[in-house]
């Protein structure tokens, strides 16, 4: 099976009779199982800090990780978009080296590190309706 945010499932099983008549119920269980052993990269403090400043309070731990993964999740899927809208920019862009090959030229896209800069996250972040402007005073 693939990869879940880092949480890797072991072979498949043999599925016999009682697997078939597994619930959505005990399912989501085990999952929520899984959770306890994953660590996210955004911390469940930091989590629950924004949570509780927006008046969200959670008993369960769990909620907290979930959430985390949910937020991981959002922040790469951004970052992603972000990427591909610097490369898209990148290769559109004219070529300033004069009389250089094709292959120099795929060697340095290869070798090429990217920056993230609010001229890509703007509209990665407008794809999930989210408005970025500058501020007036940095205009």
């Amino acid at each position: 099976m693939g990869d879940n945010f880092g949480i890797h499932r072991g072979p498949p099983k043999r599925q016999t009779d009682n697997s078939e008549d597994r619930t959505q119920g005990q399912i989501l269980s085990d999952f929520l199982v899984q959770l306890e052993d994953y660590t996210p990269t955004i911390p469940d403090a930091v989590t629950s800090y924004y949570l509780n400043s927006a008046g969200f309070e959670a008993s369960d731990p769990r909620i907290v990780r979930l959430i985390s993964i949910a937020a991981q999740k959002f922040i790469s899927d951004v970052a992603n978009d972000a990427l591909q809208h610097c490369k898209t920019r990148t290769s559109n862009a004219p070529n300033t080296s004069h009389g250089s090959s094709k292959n120099q030229n795929a060697k340095l896209a290869k070798d090429r590190k990217y920056t993230l800069t609010m001229e890509d996250l703007q509209p990665a972040l407008n794809d999930y309706g989210i408005t970025v402007r500058k501020a007036h005073y940095f205009v």
